[in-house]
């Protein structure tokens, strides 16, 4: 799968690349979930860039909004637009502000940001394909610090009673949220036993392996699917995994000028 981890590489790039020339933003939460992205929108969903409202489309839903950067990054290399459009994130008119906007960029399919609720939507969208007898699938990344919202389990309850099993759910364990660790602030215990436990199929694999992404993806049965992405923040550039309050960052010049050579790196095809 060495063409999706190149066009991993190029979601990262572009990820730093937005978030610098913004001069700040999520940079953590957006880059932990990059390789998961590169499988779904390389290998995995069905859609086409010039026609976004494709009926026979699968439907993306990024319930962690503030990973927004990395999605934009996604659609934009995909030909969903312009990528030069990239380095209006978050400026006055743009069409890709800081958390998605269905009615703004095309490609997204549903409006995020309010923690909690974009599984709630996903789960919606797959129950009403399913009474419409459709074949498409929804796929939903929500974040580890997001499972701490009360209606993500109702979603869960909502999705295994329905027997939703067009449906995968991926939780970005990355071990942080903005205020700090998860097992400092409500300790998340086994995301995998707990989906297990609202009876839909789950298991956890390494969040920056795109060839074990994809095999968890196809390994669905006849049940919804959790899958735990083990992810580190800032992953995939070490410099950012080990930033301190990496959620969000807003960097100095000095750091800016270090994530400026991170970036020549990258593009020149070494790890960082």
């Amino acid at each position: 799968m060495e063409n999706t981890k190149n066009f991993a590489r190029d979601i990262r790039v572009s990820v730093i690349k937005m978030l610098n020339n913004l001069g700040f933003g999520h940079y953590g939460g957006s880059l932990s979930v990059v390789e998961t992205l590169a499988v779904l929108y390389n290998d995995v969903m069905k859609y086409d860039p010039k026609n976004p409202l494709d009926e026979n489309r699968d439907y993306f839903v990024l319930s962690k909004g503030h990973a927004g950067p990395a999605l934009y990054s996604a659609l934009a290399l995909k030909g969903f637009f312009d990528v030069n459009e990239l380095m209006s994130l978050n400026v006055n008119g743009t069409n890709l502000p800081s958390h998605p906007d269905r009615l703004k960029t095309k490609g997204v399919d549903v409006t995020t940001g309010s923690l909690g609720q974009g599984i709630s939507i996903a789960s919606g969208i797959a129950k009403g394909l399913k009474i419409q007898k459709k074949d498409n699938k929804v796929y939903c990344i929500i974040g580890d610090g997001e499972a701490q919202e009360g209606q993500v389990w109702e979603a869960m309850q909502f999705i295994a009673h329905n027997n939703l099993n067009n449906m995968v759910i991926f939780i970005d364990y990355n071990k942080q949220q903005l205020d700090g660790y998860l097992e400092d602030i409500l300790k998340p215990y086994s995301f995998e036993d707990k989906a297990r436990s609202f009876g839909l199929d789950s298991l956890t694999v390494k969040g920056d392996d795109v060839e074990a992404i994809y095999n968890a993806i196809k390994s669905q049965k006849d049940k919804p699917l959790v899958i735990v992405l083990d992810t580190i923040k800032g992953q995939g550039v070490k410099f950012i995994e080990e930033f301190k309050g990496n959620h969000h960052i807003r960097p100095s010049v000095e750091v800016k000028k270090q994530l400026e050579e991170i970036v020549e790196k990258l593009e020149r095809g070494y790890d960082v």
